[in-house]
């Protein structure tokens, strides 16, 4: 809990540094997305407290219901959505956005780890094991590709595959899958001009530094800028509307530029230490539904922040994934931080189960 409250507080800091140029000159308020990002943390926090009274077991009596949820939600918001930036992701209400999508991530885990326990040793069957859950994985992947969003795609497919083998699948089934949908995700970077561009800018990107590698060269010039010390909090340059997405899925350049390569270390180091203790929660669970549920949500967690990072220092093609609990954006961190919720009732459940081993 500790962690979580600092790194979303670090991360509001960072959402009003970054953004104070872009607010002022889009809404005339350069405390815009920082006044925002501060309801979401404080409605996030609210919901965390009351998840980590809720038994997980609940989850999974519901797993099947919040299943078909967000199955109806996917389709809603592909029929009536807002469209912004070309994906049609988001239920507007008022100035605020909701994505589905962040739902959508953490109600598929829960279907999954209560599919997964009830199935006991025919996971490891194809047909009755897991054949059935890849085709729940792909539903949900389907429907968030009609959006399209290939980066939330990536996370869940990932995250799910991670919870499928922790809950005992045949690897060598799944190598076979992987040899199934490979050409399939290369179809679909083929589809679009612009996803093959990303993917060239990628490999090369002071060749078009002025068009497709844009965004990626402004980041690389944010964080080589921020040397070893960094520029100072506040006084970044990038962010002055060279940077585009500066607060959201380019937060890490910002935090690069300002706080430069020592302070970019020790944030990443209580990054890697908040993911630890969120698998070590996951692995003391006693029972495997609760262990399951943990791996997916630090997997959703670790995976998503890999991707951000990734793509921000020019290490994988940008895919527009925000930082969790860092990255401006409401829906993002009040799942994140409901998620967190969850890890910390089954903490609980895992720590009151080892006092009673160490009493007997």
């Amino acid at each position: 809990m500790l962690l979580t409250i600092i790194l979303v507080g670090f991360g509001i800091l960072m959402v009003f540094s970054s953004s104070e140029a872009s607010a002022s000159w889009k809404f005339n308020s350069y405390m815009y997305f920082m006044e925002r990002q501060v309801i979401w943390g404080l409605v996030g926090m609210f919901t965390m407290l009351i998840v980590m009274n809720i038994p997980y077991q609940i989850f999974q009596k519901w797993s099947r219901p919040i299943f078909v949820l967000i199955l109806i939600l996917l389709g809603l918001v592909i029929m009536f959505g807002t469209k912004i930036n070309g994906h049609r992701s988001w239920f507007g209400v008022g100035s605020f956005g909701i994505q589905p999508t962040e739902f959508a991530k953490i109600g598929l885990i829960i279907y999954l780890a209560a599919l997964i326990n009830k199935k006991g040793e025919n996971i490891r069957q194809f047909k009755k094991g897991l054949l059935p859950l890849f085709i729940i994985v792909g539903l949900v992947l389907g429907l968030i590709m009609l959006q399209p969003d290939i980066g939330s795609d990536l996370v869940i497919l990932i995250a799910a595959t991670i919870v499928i083998v922790v809950g005992g699948a045949n690897l060598l089934q799944l190598f076979g899958i992987g040899l199934v949908l490979l050409p399939i995700a290369i179809g679909i970077v083929l589809a679009k001009s612009y996803r093959l561009q990303r993917f060239t800018a990628y490999l090369h990107p002071w060749n078009d530094s002025q068009d497709s590698s844009y965004q990626l060269v402004q980041s690389l010039l944010a964080l080589g800028h921020g040397g070893w010390t960094g520029a100072g909090l506040g006084k970044g340059v990038e962010k002055m509307l060279y940077l585009p997405e500066a607060h959201t899925d380019f937060i890490f350049a910002t935090i690069g530029e300002e706080f430069g390569f020592i302070g970019s270390f020790i944030f990443l180091i209580m990054y890697i230490l908040f993911i630890w203790r969120c698998i070590v929660v996951a692995l003391r669970c006693p029972d495997l539904f609760g262990t399951l549920i943990g791996i997916g949500i630090v997997s959703l967690i670790g995976v998503q922040a890999l991707i951000n990072l990734g793509g921000v220092t020019g290490s994988i093609p940008i895919t527009g994934v925000p930082l969790p609990l860092i990255s401006y954006g409401g829906s993002s961190l009040l799942i994140t931080m409901a998620s967190v919720g969850i890890l910390l009732n089954i903490s609980r459940k895992g720590r009151a189960s080892h006092d009673q081993r160490a009493t007997a």
